[in-house]
């Protein structure tokens, strides 16, 4: 307690007195806030006290469903572990939503209490730590936007029990509850009618105070995409293809443009009725009556207006298209062109000429190989994908819940067996997890993703015969019967209404139904297009609707991966980034959206990302192609990015260069000999693998310069970076620029790749580096030129991202993957000693350095006598244990005990060996030193081993996130 209390103290004078004292983190206090540059938000830090809590109390003066759905999988488990409770709640302004109160009241451990009389606005959040408590007062209520995405104000303290903080608020709060009236079921009906009734009041009043409607004008990421058209016309383009998530305001964002472009005559095509007519609708909004609008198709032909809005079955007809001249039309706009490849788009692109075509999709990525950015001629006129649309607040907020698939008798069942339960089992477990999570108003509008016909079928029956009014669609459905299963969806007569769609092969695109809000998949995510396509269904902004519910039936799926990267928007397909990103949760979701997974689904989403590759020639291929048709041209490594496709490093790491991979798919580019190939692996390979600076920059200097000094490349790097580079890194740079470092095996001799080749890449005279001979003959070559630019390129912008989103210290960027190589060429040794020497630590031979690599979750099998303990004691606090048949006297424990003498241990985890061959690196340690003990460990045969335990203070507390990832074991 002691120890606790100094530690206490520090936090108390670093976060009152002096910022620059160092002391705890996690007892300083904190201002919460919310903002999107940053993903910071106020959630984060309410999710993460709720989980470590042992109790827990919450006074608002408003909970909203929205906000109560961003926490339900943590109450869940928070309900399943026993701990308990109090929500304080307010009836004031009757803003709290009664179906807040209802999700609140399912939870056993919660006791639910509301102010009925008072002018009530606290909002607080008190939590029970093992000796303390944490208390956040400010501005955030309980709702989804409070939590994620309003300018609020909150700030955290820590305070002991004997605090009169701790005690002031506590008695505040304990004085309200008691006072307050518990919540019960007859309460929630008694206040159900009031909140109706204010709720009519407020639209009543809003309605009286509005102004007259304003014409309507573009949005700022309309207003880029309309610049950017604008900017494509004055090159003499003629057209164009938009890429913009449904529910973005396409067609307004079009019309927009006709404006622009004083159109006279348009033609806009889709590929249903009922959508033309909504797009003329649109028109109508920005033109008024300065337009003559109609509709040619089926039954209705207007074709002597200004504006035609039909269908592509109609007007692709020879003998409708006749009916206008090719050159009729000064604007043409086509709806959904990833359609476009059909022969009815393609004879309307080949018989008229506008003066400006625009294509519109939400998915022009194509996996059936046919190129639609070629119909525009690559011309993009702008891109609004999801997540930026998210971030603009264009789209409804969703909340995904990542749900494990059916046990039953408590055995866990295949994937396979999944898709063929016993329908009444099935239909049980759905839905359970469907009046758990509820929808934002308590009403169900639903969409369900089948994967098979009759399995879409059967669900729907015994839906139905569980008191759910639903329908049953596929490919079979007729266009009318599509159409009027949505107007039941979305109607607001009782006897007419339906609650969900079952669906299996349709409705993937195509379909606006906004009033939708709740998607439910029981198909595995086989792909990452078709799961936002999904999505997007329930992402329309509407009236009333506070968010999308999604429902995710998770099984043991190979593919698993592929949520991540559909629900972040991580196309980059690299394994640590989207462990990252399922570990930060939240942060990596923009606006008030949240993604959540039980333990169970989010342990299958790791060991699928475990067991991906990444680097299947098929996936690479198909990648390479639709960057390929979307650029018009061969496209390097920097293209891949500035695209946000996949990370073109696993093209280096299938091919051993970028180069390799095109002339493997037979690309016509310039054969280069033997040993600039070999070369040019060598720096994509080994060089410009994005884990050190030096090397790559050295390389860059010389490309544009025949010599560069020390310290020029010392300055750059102060310049570019903010660090400061020494000079042995400069030469341990050059020495691994002449393969010096790498090592290979001829003939079971161990030599370095420098013998192996005899290149001479760089020289260094009187600190001056230039060109040697190998290099030079090299660049004489522009397509070897060309192809190590852009590795270079490539490596610069790669390590730039990962040094600006962390803290450099010593070469090393924390919490960045390195391999044991990675390691010592960052701690500049001569040479990578063999694996074997290593094991999980050793010891420079001039004792400045002893790096420790740990298998957190060490496998089973193991031998016993390597089976140590190496864990963190807490965020600060790591302990170790040394190889067996060690003792304090081991040179090796000698040189630990001795590290005021300069040693630098850096410390290297990896979760286990599924992650592969590469560590985090989680900071340098520093003993403590009174913690060095002699101990034994069993070996297999049962008998006593020595071996040295310490314990060591980490340099930087590690991440919450991070430390969650790592010692949870799966």
């Amino acid at each position: 307690m002691e120890e606790f209390n100094k530690e206490f103290k520090n936090s108390l004078t670093t976060g009152y007195l002096d910022e620059l004292y160092e002391s705890r983190a996690e007892y300083q206090p904190q201002l919460l806030f919310n903002d999107k540059s940053s993903g910071k938000k106020v959630l984060s830090t309410i999710k993460h006290e709720l989980d470590l809590c042992q109790e827990f109390w919450f006074s608002v003066a408003f909970a909203t469903k929205s906000g109560i759905a961003t926490v339900m999988n943590t109450l869940e488990e928070l309900e399943q572990r026993g701990i308990q409770g109090k929500v304080l709640v307010s009836q004031y302004l009757n803003f709290t939503q009664p179906e807040a109160l209802k999700t609140l009241l399912k939870f056993k451990n919660i006791d639910l209490r509301i102010v009925i009389d008072e002018d009530f606005h606290s909002k607080g959040y008190l939590f029970k730590r093992d000796n303390h408590f944490n208390i956040i007062i400010g501005s955030s209520n309980f709702t989804q936007t409070a939590l994620s995405t309003n300018k609020e104000w909150n700030l955290k303290v820590s305070a002991t029990p004997n605090s009169s903080i701790y005690k002031k608020t506590y008695n505040e709060f304990k004085t309200e509850f008691d006072n307050a009236h518990k919540v019960s079921p007859a309460y929630i009906a008694h206040y159900e009618n009031i909140y109706k009734s204010a709720v009519k009041t407020r639209f009543e009043q809003q309605k009286l105070s509005i102004v007259p409607e304003k014409k309507l004008k573009p949005n700022t990421m309309q207003l880029e995409v309309l610049d950017n058209i604008k900017d494509l016309r004055k090159k003499s383009i003629t057209k164009a293809l938009l890429i913009s998530a449904t529910g973005t305001g396409k067609t307004y964002l079009s019309a927009f443009d006709v404006k622009r472009f004083n159109a006279k005559r348009v033609l806009f095509v889709v590929h249903r009725l009922n959508i033309a007519k909504k797009a003329m609708e649109s028109f109508k909004k920005i033109f008024g009556s300065s337009r003559s609008m109609g509709i040619f198709s089926g039954v209705e032909k207007d074709s002597n207006v200004d504006f035609v809005f039909s269908t592509v079955q109609t007007v692709s007809k020879p003998n409708y298209m006749s009916i206008f001249g090719k050159e009729y039309f000064d604007y043409i706009i086509i709806d959904e062109s990833h359609r476009a490849g059909a022969n009815s788009y393609s004879n309307i692109l080949n018989y008229f000429t506008p003066k400006f075509l625009l294509g519109m999709t939400a998915t022009p990525e194509r996996t059936d190989g046919l190129d639609i950015f070629d119909l525009f001629d690559h011309n993009i006129a702008g891109e609004i994908r999801l997540h930026r649309a998210l971030d603009e607040d264009m789209l409804s907020p969703f909340h995904y819940f990542g749900v494990s698939d059916l046990t039953i008798d408590g055995v866990e069942k295949d994937s396979d067996y999944f898709r063929h339960l016993v329908s009444e089992e099935r239909v049980a477990r759905i839905i359970d997890k469907l009046n758990f999570y509820g929808t934002d108003s308590g009403e169900l509008r639903g969409l369900v993703f089948c994967s098979r016909i009759d399995e879409c079928i059967s669900l729907s029956e015994e839906f139905n015969n569980r008191g759910f009014k639903t329908i049953a669609l596929s490919g079979k459905n007729s266009e009318s019967e599509r159409e009027n299963a949505i107007e039941k969806l979305e109607s607001e007569e009782y006897l007419e209404k339906i609650d969900l769609i079952f669906t299996v092969d349709i409705f993937n695109e195509g379909i606006d139904i906004p009033k939708l809000n709740t998607v439910i998949m029981l198909r595995p995510t086989q792909s990452a297009i078709v799961f936002v396509q999904q999505l997007g269904r329930g992402l329309r902004k509407v009236d009333g609707k506070d968010y999308l519910t999604v429902i995710d039936f998770i099984g043991n799926y190979s593919s698993n991966y592929l949520v991540p990267v559909a629900l972040f928007g991580d196309t980059s397909y690299n394994k640590d980034r989207i462990r990252r990103l399922i570990s930060k949760g939240n942060e990596g979701i923009p606006g008030a959206s949240t993604v959540n997974f039980d333990k169970i689904s989010k342990d299958r989403i790791f060991k699928s990302i475990d067991k991906a590759n990444m680097q299947l020639k098929k996936d690479l291929i198909q990648d390479y192609k639709l960057l390929k048709h979307k650029v018009g041209f061969i496209p390097l490594m920097m293209d891949f990015i500035e695209h946000g496709s996949r990370d073109p490093i696993l093209y280096v790491d299938y091919s051993k260069s970028y180069y390799n991979f095109l002339k493997d798919i037979k690309e016509p580019i310039e054969n280069l000999n033997p040993d600039h190939i070999t070369l040019l692996e060598f720096f994509s390979v080994e060089i410009n693998n994005s884990v050190r600076v030096e090397e790559t920059l050295i390389l860059k200097l010389l490309l544009d310069n025949d010599r560069v000094t020390i310290n020029k490349v010392q300055s750059v790097i102060k310049y570019e970076f903010g660090y400061n580079s020494t000079k042995d890194s400069i030469i341990s740079a050059i020495h691994n620029l002449n393969m010096l470092f790498s090592m290979t095996t001829v003939n079971k001799s161990r030599i370095s790749l420098f013998e192996k080749t005899g290149f001479k890449i760089v020289k260094i005279d009187n600190e001056l580096i230039s060109k040697d001979t190998t290099l030079i003959e090299a660049l004489q070559s522009e397509t070897f030129k060309s192809f190590l630019k852009d590795s270079i390129n490539y490596s610069i912008y790669n390590f730039t991202q990962d040094f600006n989103k962390s803290i450099i210290k010593d070469g090393f960027i924390l919490y960045k993957k390195y391999s044991r190589k990675d390691v010592f060429r960052v701690l500049n040794w001569d040479q990578n000693p063999v694996a074997q020497n290593v094991g999980g630590y050793i010891v420079s031979s001039d004792k400045s350095n002893f790096p420790i690599f740990v298998n957190y979750h060490k496998d089973e099998d193991i031998s016993s006598s390597t089976k140590y303990v190496d864990e963190f004691v807490n965020r600060h606090e790591f302990t170790w244990m040394s190889k067996n048949r060690r003792t304090l006297n081991s040179p090796c424990m000698t040189t630990l005990q001795n590290y005021k003498n300069g040693l630098r241990v850096p410390l290297f985890i990896k979760k286990s060996n599924d992650e592969g061959k590469d560590f985090y690196y989680m900071g340098d340690l520093t003993p403590i030193d009174s913690t060095f003990t002699e101990t034994t460990i069993k070996d297999d045969k049962g008998n006593n081993v020595s071996i040295v335990k310490v314990n060591f203070q980490i340099s930087h507390p590690v991440e919450h996130s991070l430390y969650d990832y790592l010692t949870h074991d799966r």
